[in-house]
């Protein structure tokens, strides 16, 4: 952050409620660009009752974690604190300090910045050090605002290890970052920002990243530390499932300002601004069949540089009023206690519930939820010989020690997996991060050259199955445009360096179709960015100039420009937020409508699967371990793990937050080198039998049509 200081106001200046921990006051946050001055942050309004779960959410680009580090002085250049307030008072006798007017290197600064106020990032293997220990890390952050010894601060940071929930805390005292999961790092990063036992947590999107039994492993520390400690805590997500199960309260950010808030019951049950309506009604809801689609809003966030004349929602809003909300913006009207909303709409009707077709159901109506759900379906009949069957695949990777590379044990990230996959329909696969997911669908994909198995793929002439599996590369070039992948990075999957022209129709050159002419290339980038929702005329544009998820609509017109049966989509929504995500499942849903694709669809959101998949397959350290009809797996799951997935699913109504106990996993998913003998969920499982699941591998018992669960106690277990 630059060095702008502005005038220290006066405490007279100063409404801090005895009640509140910290006050933002009309904060305006501005980057100083070569194309002028952008407002991230503009006019933002907030407060955080002591002891109390803030959450901030939006859509990217809406300033939130801009307004979260402008609170410890972490913006970067160019961007500076142009005005406003935020009041910090750690408790009523302490006169308050504004943080908005200290310098961000100063001294002041400093002692507030992780001894007062703690944060915790969304990347943490970004945010911690390579170069130094987990535990050289936490003793810094508290040998800087504590008078400890090196011994004290070895003792007390071996005891926050602990206090966080990482097994064997004097070992990874001396673990550095890249040898421990993301879950523990994250842990690593709660345990730094809570060194000195701050008043308040500031998390920025902590759970995005990870996968959803970790997740709820990091919640429910959240939760338990905040109320050990009496901590409050500002939360920044754009999951509203998130959202419902830790926020005591909800501000509601668009373009850089709040445009509504009250408390999470408010919000989820009496929205009032037509944008958090839509961010509700965007959310996949349990019970939506495959096929369903999503309520998504239109267009996108404007960039902050360009905010539209009057109420910034307007060009994307159904309820606008012409004349009214494009010309004059609207005033935060108060609805309540700790309650308001920006809109023009409300005018006329302070306190009284919007129309109801801007109530959704599902949260007006919580028993559409799977408190209730709908009877369970059976899988989808076969039809005819599956376009694909994987058949006891497996994929090694080797361990090597020593300077001469000795092989000294073997990595089985795909163990001996069996899997079919018939035209037109979609298969979910999910698991925890490590489980093979990933690894199995680059097999398929022959991306990867498995170490055994078969991949037996039927060609659209017909004829026997080829075994993609033992093709060479040469081989494998016809085969090459009819499986074709999504990635699940949008940033890092296209080449910065070429355009959209080149980056979509490098597919059919490489493939060598019979018409490849420059002509006939652009012919079909254009007709495909048409069928992805993007103009033509970009195909000449490079990928920075378009946002998160634009680059995706990119990523599945390069997949699907060779007019692919398979399409591999491996995570391919989970690093979009919630309004953006819903556009891209509508897409593919149309797009598999007009070409009879075929998905297998690899994620970590349970709640997406639930809405897209036919089927779901549910892998864990390499082995599927139950594959089922979506409606009945997550109605009547089999396998103990497949329950514990199930049970990690944020659910978006506040209300259920305390029904029904979480099934909280022990420890991390165990090495895939060093596999558990036995079935090999067994050391995690809470219904183990050690006298046979520790002893013998389970089979696939079948437990309807279409349903198998590697479990010796399936269908004995009751485990909805």
């Amino acid at each position: 952050m630059t060095s702008h200081v502005r005038a220290t106001p006066t405490i007279a200046d100063a409404h801090v409620p005895e009640s509140d921990l910290l006050v933002i006051d009309e904060l305006a946050t501005h980057f100083h660009t070569d194309e002028g001055v952008v407002k991230a942050v503009d006019g933002v309004s907030l407060t955080v009752p002591h002891g109390k779960t803030v959450c901030v959410v939006g859509e990217s680009g809406c300033g939130k974690s801009v307004t979260a580090r402008s609170v410890l002085g972490l913006v970067d250049p160019p961007g500076r604190i142009e005005s406003g307030h935020i009041w910090w008072r750690p408790s009523p006798p302490t006169e308050p300090l504004d943080l908005a007017a200290l310098d961000p290197r100063a001294a002041a600064m400093r002692r507030v910045r992780g001894g007062q106020i703690g944060m915790v990032f969304q990347e943490p293997m970004a945010s911690l050090s390579p170069m130094y220990t987990i535990g050289n890390q936490l003793t810094q952050a508290m040998r800087l605002h504590l008078p400890l010894s090196a011994a004290e601060a070895r003792e007390r940071a071996i005891a926050q290890l602990a206090r966080v929930g990482i097994p064997q805390p004097e070992k990874r005292f001396d673990a550095y970052p890249f040898q421990l999961s993301g879950g523990m790092c994250q842990r690593a990063m709660i345990a730094i920002a809570l060194a000195c036992d701050p008043g308040l947590l500031i998390a920025d999107e902590p759970t995005t990243a990870l996968d959803v039994t970790t997740q709820a492993r990091i919640l429910d520390l959240l939760r338990e530390l905040k109320d050990q400690t009496g901590m409050a805590m500002i939360f920044v997500t754009h999951d509203l499932g998130v959202v419902a199960e830790i926020a005591d309260e909800v501000a509601v950010m668009y373009l850089g300002r709040v445009v509504e808030r009250g408390s999470v019951f408010d919000i989820f049950d009496r929205p009032q601004h037509p944008y958090t309506v839509a961010l509700l009604e965007s959310m996949p809801t349990a019970g939506l069949s495959a096929g369903g689609r999503l309520n998504a809003i239109s267009g996108m966030v404007p960039h902050p540089g360009n905010r539209p004349a009057g109420c910034a929602f307007h060009p994307r809003c159904p309820s606008m009023i012409p004349g009214l909300c494009d010309t004059i913006s609207p005033p935060e009207l108060t609805l309540g206690d700790r309650r308001s909303a920006a809109c023009h709409l409300l005018d006329a009707e302070v306190a009284a519930p919007p129309p109801p077709s801007r109530v959704p159901a599902a949260v007006v109506a919580p028993a559409v939820t799977r408190a209730v759900p709908a009877p369970a379906a059976p899988a989808p009949a076969p039809s005819g010989e599956p376009l694909l069957s994987v058949q006891g695949l497996r994929m090694y990777f080797p361990v090597k020690k020593g300077i001469l590379g000795r092989t000294v044990g073997h990595v089985r990230a795909v163990d001996d997996v069996d899997l079919e996959i018939r035209q037109g329909e979609t298969v979910g696969l999910v698991g925890e991060s490590g489980c093979g997911k990933t690894t199995l669908g680059r097999c398929i994909a022959r991306a990867l050259d498995p170490t055994g198995g078969r991949i037996l793929y039927r060609d659209a002439e017909g004829g026997p199955a080829v075994d993609l599996a033992q093709l060479t590369s040469a081989q494998l070039r016809p085969y090459r445009g009819q499986v074709r992948v999504i990635f699940q990075d949008p940033f890092g999957s296209l080449n910065p360096r070429k355009t959209l022209l080149q980056l979509i129709g490098e597919p059919l050159t490489r493939i060598r179709r019979a018409d490849t002419s420059d002509s006939s290339i652009q012919d079909q980038v254009a007709d495909m960015l048409r069928r992805v929702g993007l103009r033509p005329e970009y195909m000449r544009r490079y990928p920075h100039a378009f946002s998160g998820g634009e680059r995706q609509r990119v990523s599945i017109a390069r997949a699907l420009i060779t007019r692919p049966r398979l399409v591999v989509a491996d995570e391919a929504v989970s690093a979009l937020d919630v309004s953006v995500r819903a556009q891209i499942l509508n897409l593919l849903r149309d797009l598999q409508d007009e070409y009879r694709l075929t998905y297998l669809f690899i994620s970590h959101d349970l709640s997406v699967v639930e809405s897209l998949c036919d089927r779901v397959a549910v892998m864990y350290l390499g082995k599927i371990v139950e594959q089922a009809g979506t409606r009945s797996l997550f109605t009547e799951p089999g396998h103990p793990y497949t329950a514990a997935l199930l049970s990690a699913v944020p659910q978006p109504d506040p209300h259920r937050r305390s029904q029904g106990a979480r099934i909280r996993l022990a420890d991390d998913l165990p090495d895939p080198a060093d596999p558990p003998p036995g079935c090999p969920f067994h050391t995690r499982c809470p219904h183990r039998d050690s006298s046979i699941c520790a002893v013998d591998v389970p089979q696939p018992r079948r437990l309807g049509a279409g349903h198998l669960a590697a479990c010796h106690y399936a269908g004995d277990l009751v485990l909805k």
